[in-house]
């Protein structure tokens, strides 16, 4: 096995490993915050994604103002489904929040497939990130090593703002005991609201990103939404670190398994999930309960 074709397997990972962490530390983050089990994650990645290409399709805006306003269109969506449908199941059983928000990823996946069908429609890579470098060892696109470093400088500092910030504190404050922070003449709800925005928003984010290397198409949230499940799993629900890390190694793993024995690559994950839930069922990074 030649180092150019080792190092691109492990780039590969490292770009799979960075969606799953984004898509997880989303997961992670409207579960520990909020307590539901967010099955149309996976519609949200796609939804970024579709927003770029009409926004450029229909509107003539380029990739960089859409990385920016796609993920604000989606959060927008996403704070919409959380005020007047999600909230309901907050106070009840885990499994009703994974089921209604399953039942939403169906239907919004269903209505993109109905207007689009299956087939992928192309985004360009943006200009300034066409090309790439020959380091010797390995070829490395442009866009693919900013895809990498854009998507861990987003997890880490969402982690950092949740974790060591003072509106972090509140946000989980809010979640543990909502009536004393409402004593302070705090608005839980907006904060609520707020957090399950940004979780949507990083999916959104995610899907911007992952256009110019996947084809856009209806049916990619539903692609990734299972490996990034597993993933939360393995990291453990509602951990924030643990979703960044794990998403990040397991990808970096996945890319690797393709080159040492590619007939496991597709479920070196899942093996890994249930070794983890065997062994420690909270996950890596989860705490028991």
């Amino acid at each position: 096995m030649s180092a150019m074709a080792l190092f691109g397997q492990l780039l590969l990972g490292l770009i799979n490993g960075s969606f799953y962490a984004m898509l997880s530390l989303g997961l992670a983050i409207v579960f520990g915050l909020l307590g539901i089990v967010n099955a149309a994650q996976g519609a949200f990645y796609m939804l970024g994604a579709f927003f770029a290409w009409m926004l450029g399709q229909y509107i003539g805006i380029g990739y960089w103002p859409s990385l920016v306003l796609a993920p604000i269109g989606v959060a927008i969506v996403g704070v919409i489904m959380e005020r007047t449908i999600i909230k309901r199941v907050y106070n009840l059983d885990h499994l009703y929040g994974l089921l209604l928000t399953l039942g939403l990823f169906q239907v919004i996946q269903g209505l993109f497939v109905y207007w689009y069908g299956t087939s992928g429609q192309p985004y360009d890579n943006p200009p300034g990130l066409t090309g790439g470098h020959n380091l010797g060892f390995m070829f490395l696109p442009n866009y693919r090593a900013w895809v990498v470093v854009v998507s861990i400088v987003l997890c880490f500092g969402t982690w950092y703002a949740i974790e060591k910030t003072r509106l972090g504190a509140y946000l989980r404050a809010a979640t543990e005991n909502p009536t004393l922070v409402r004593a302070f003449g705090i608005n839980v709800p907006l904060l609520v609201t707020l957090a399950f925005g940004g979780g949507v928003a990083l999916a959104g984010i995610a899907g911007v990103l992952a256009a110019p290397i996947y084809q856009v198409n209806p049916l990619m949230g539903g692609n990734i939404l299972v490996p990034v499940f597993a993933v939360v799993v393995i990291g453990g629900f509602g951990s924030i670190l643990g979703a960044i890390v794990t998403g990040l190694v397991l990808g970096v793993l996945e890319g690797f398994s393709k080159v040492f024995y590619p007939e496991a690559s597709n479920m070196v994950i899942f093996a890994i999930m249930i070794v983890v839930l065997l062994v420690k069922p909270q996950g890596l990074f989860g705490r028991e309960r």
